[in-house]
C-alpha cells in the first residue's frame, strides 16, 4: 500500500517537473546590449567585478545550464532581474542611486551572496582580491559617504 503511494507520488512529481518546463519565466534568457560601462579605475578592478558581480549586475550574464530548467530557471531569472534593477554595470547611461554602496556591500560580505558562491567558485575572491575590488569600486563608483556629501553640498 505504501509503495503504491510512493510510486504515485514519484510519478506525480515527475509529471509536475515536466509540466513546469513550459512556463516561460526564467527560460527566455536575454542579455540586452551593453550601452555604457563606468570608467573603471583599472582593468584589474573591472576583471574582479566581471568575476564577482557581472552575472547579476550586467547585461553580460553567463547563463549556466541549470538556468534553463524550471524551477531553478525561475530563481536565476529573479536574481538577475533583481540585481539589474539595483545596479547594472552595462547601462551606465542612467543614474544608479545605490552604486555608492557597492564597496560597502562587498566589504560587509553581503555581495556576492553565499548561495551564488556555492555554485560559482570562480566568483570567490581571495582576501587580497576582495580588498582590491572594494577599493576599486570605491574609486570607480564613489562611496555612499561621498554621495551624501555631494547632496549636502548641492543643497546649500
Amino acid at each position: 500500500m505504501i509503495s503504491r503511494w510512493l510510486k504515485r507520488g514519484a510519478v506525480g512529481l515527475v509529471v509536475a517537473l515536466v509540466v513546469i518546463q513550459v512556463i516561460p519565466y526564467g527560460r527566455v534568457h536575454r542579455n540586452p546590449g551593453v550601452i555604457a560601462e563606468p570608467a573603471w579605475s583599472s582593468p584589474e578592478v573591472r576583471a574582479l567585478a566581471v568575476r564577482a558581480c557581472f552575472d547579476c549586475h550586467s547585461n553580460q550574464v553567463k547563463w549556466p545550464w541549470y538556468s534553463h530548467v524550471a524551477p531553478a530557471s525561475w530563481l536565476v531569472q529573479h536574481d538577475v532581474d533583481e540585481g539589474r534593477a539595483v545596479l547594472n554595470f552595462s547601462q551606465w547611461n542612467q543614474p544608479w542611486p545605490e552604486a555608492g554602496e557597492s564597496s560597502e556591500t562587498v566589504a560587509e560580505g553581503e555581495m556576492p551572496p553565499r548561495p551564488y558562491l556555492l555554485l560559482h567558485p570562480e566568483a570567490r575572491l581571495s582576501p587580497t582580491e576582495k580588498q582590491q575590488l572594494i577599493d576599486g569600486l570605491a574609486a570607480t563608483l564613489g562611496t555612499q559617504k561621498d554621495d551624501d556629501e555631494e547632496r549636502a553640498t548641492a543643497g546649500r
